[in-house]
């Protein structure tokens, strides 16, 4: 049964937001903190402390352990890439939205529990989770944007968009710190974490399913309805031809996306393979200071977003990301150094986030294709990762180092920070 939703309803702006408070888990346990550490000590050859081999062999080939993880990654998001059209435009026209939100969450949280068994011997099987668990959650995002501008007006998207960020940053930090008691104080094995993350995953998002509408079906009927989300895309691309300020953005987007992605999803591995003397426990210790400044730094920006606008804040959180590459790469060595970059992290990775997604909903033409639109909006952000991820372990796996990847990571912010200057002005975003 489908509904028609009201905007401004704060029950459902609640159960929305919650389900950030859900998946946030995954990436701030899995892809952030405690994952990469027990994969990076899984996948290595350890003597007397010392990594003397970081090599590994799938399907025939060698690879450096995170040179592989950064393209199977990478192949994830080719995955979301192509299926995320498909199934949005199933979704638009069926008003299913919160079904196949469901299916992703579900596909995500068992993968992540599947992460249990993960080991160097089985090692195609743990990829394999890997994989899905990537899958699950960056395909469930795509349903989950998509409702932003059904639910919330265009003034309200900054602080509802905000808010959803704070709370997965709040809910995930809370369940780091629970996982990090548990391995720190009563020595229990890493990879139960990984089974925390499927339970608070699935149960939080129980309320979001429970209170979320399906959204709006169309009133006609669409033939091959399978290739609708294809041929939405191509209909949005149409448009964007006639939306300069739209077009302009989601270009800026998608190459800054390339840095921004990439940098948290390999920070820890990086931290653990260059940074000299830095504790597991004062490593995560890190991520959750990451986590708090983000929340600060999501309201911190959507509150100089309504001072100056939307572009010129997203122009200055880009700069200080091209001054923490360039800072990472040349003085970050030690614990101390690290953690000083990690807080800058922290500040303008909500702020990024945030601010991006409010600011393409504020830009979209009037539209009941939400799902298509955002399907977009997700498949220039999932294509651009797949670059960054693929030019960053490929450096790496030339060079033998991350610290000549994150330095490449600079050209990509410097690009997308520029043509954010050629964004025409319009009042939804300079406002």
């Amino acid at each position: 049964m489908t509904t028609e939703i009201k905007k401004g309803n704060k029950k459902i702006i609640n159960a929305w937001t919650l389900y950030d408070w859900a998946n946030s888990s995954y990436p701030l346990v899995i892809t952030t903190a405690i994952f990469p550490i027990f994969y990076e000590k899984v996948t290595s050859v350890i003597v007397d402390g010392k990594v003397v081999d970081d090599t590994v062999s799938l399907f025939g080939f060698k690879f450096i352990n995170t040179e592989l993880y950064s393209y199977v990654v990478a192949l994830s998001f080719i995955i979301v890439s192509i299926s995320s059209p498909l199934l949005s435009g199933i979704a638009d026209y069926s008003g299913n939205k919160k079904r196949f939100m469901q299916f992703f969450c579900y596909l995500g949280a068992i993968s992540c529990a599947s992460l249990f068994f993960f080991s160097k011997d089985h090692l195609g099987w743990g990829m394999l989770s890997i994989l899905l668990a990537s899958v699950g959650f960056w395909g469930s995002l795509v349903f989950y944007n998509a409702f932003l501008p059904e639910i919330a007006a265009p003034e309200d998207h900054d602080s509802v968009s905000a808010k959803g960020f704070a709370r997965g940053y709040l809910g995930s930090s809370i369940l780091l710190i629970l996982n990090l008691v548990l391995i720190q104080g009563f020595h229990m094995p890493a990879k139960y974490s990984f089974l925390s993350v499927a339970i608070w995953w699935i149960g939080f998002a129980q309320i979001s399913f429970f209170v979320l509408p399906n959204g709006t079906k169309k009133e006609h009927e669409h033939k091959n309805i399978v290739l609708k989300g294809f041929k939405e895309l191509f209909h949005v691309w149409q448009q964007l031809k006639h939306i300069k300020a739209l077009k302009r953005f989601l270009i800026s987007f998608f190459i800054y996306s390339m840095g921004v992605q990439t940098v948290i999803l390999m920070a820890v591995l990086f931290a653990k393979k260059e940074i000299i003397g830095l504790e597991d426990s004062n490593l995560i210790i890190s991520v959750l200071l990451i986590q708090f400044l983000a929340i600060a730094g999501s309201y911190l920006f959507s509150f100089i977003s309504n001072k100056i606008g939307n572009i010129k804040a997203i122009a200055i959180n880009l700069f200080i990301w091209i001054a923490v590459c360039i800072g990472t790469y040349m003085f970050v060595y030690t614990p101390n150094h690290f953690y000083i970059i990690a807080a800058l992290v922290g500040l303008i990775m909500g702020g990024v986030q945030s601010l991006s997604r409010s600011t393409y909903s504020k830009l979209l033409p009037p539209t009941e294709d939400t799902a298509s639109f955002f399907s977009f909006y997700d498949v220039c952000e999932k294509i651009g990762i797949v670059i960054g991820m693929l030019s960053f372990g490929y450096i790496e796996g030339v060079t033998g180092g991350m610290r000549n990847s994150v330095l490449s990571l600079i050209a990509f912010f410097i690009i997308g920070f520029l043509i954010l200057f050629t964004i025409p002005k319009t009042r939804s975003v300079e406002h």
